[in-house]
């Protein structure tokens, strides 16, 4: 007996086809939930997510806050005034030494970017305030310079600088 095959597709080979391409389907919908629940969800997201800023309307001398990660973020347009007073600081008499050309990024001296949370007991301190024409806090009286180095009071170390980078001239990335 002999058995002719033929080229042409037999109707077995169209269910082997059809059952494979349903099977195939229903592992990926069964699939898809369980890949999908490992994703963090929105909040987790917005917390931690980069914000960016645009620089263009801080005009000098102006200190804005925006939040990240649900911590105030000051950024402060300083004065070539600022930045000289800053820069001629004895860096060893102060009490956490870190010079201010350390706090801020190279070619872009006169943005400077801090959280704004003093390091004594986490309030919030005020700009342009205090003996040193930088940071206050009210709390404890924490005095900062324009640099947003401890200059005098309780507070142990300087104001934190955040994760960030210029995205370009007037825009910056924080996170």
């Amino acid at each position: 007996m002999t058995t002719i095959s033929s080229a042409e597709p037999t109707r077995r080979d169209f269910l082997y086809i059809a059952t494979g391409t349903v099977g195939a389907v229903g592992a990926a919908a069964a699939a898809w939930p369980l890949i999908s629940q490992m994703n963090p969800d929105a909040s987790t997201i917005a917390a931690g997510a980069p914000i960016e800023v645009d620089l263009a309307p801080i005009t000098e001398g102006q200190v804005i806050k925006v939040f990240w990660r649900s911590k105030p973020i000051f950024i402060g347009h300083r004065s070539k005034k600022e930045i000289d007073e800053a820069r001629k600081v004895d860096v060893a008499t102060l009490p956490d030494p870190q010079p201010d050309d350390k706090r801020v990024k190279e070619g872009h001296e006169q943005w400077l970017v801090l959280i704004g949370i003093c390091t004594h007991l986490g309030c919030i301190p005020i700009a342009h305030q205090g003996d040193y024409d930088g940071f206050f806090c009210p709390c404890h009286g924490s005095q900062y310079d324009s640099s947003g180095r401890i200059r005098r009071g309780p507070a142990p170390a300087n104001l934190a600088l955040p994760p960030y980078e210029f995205v370009s001239d007037t825009k910056i990335r924080i996170g």
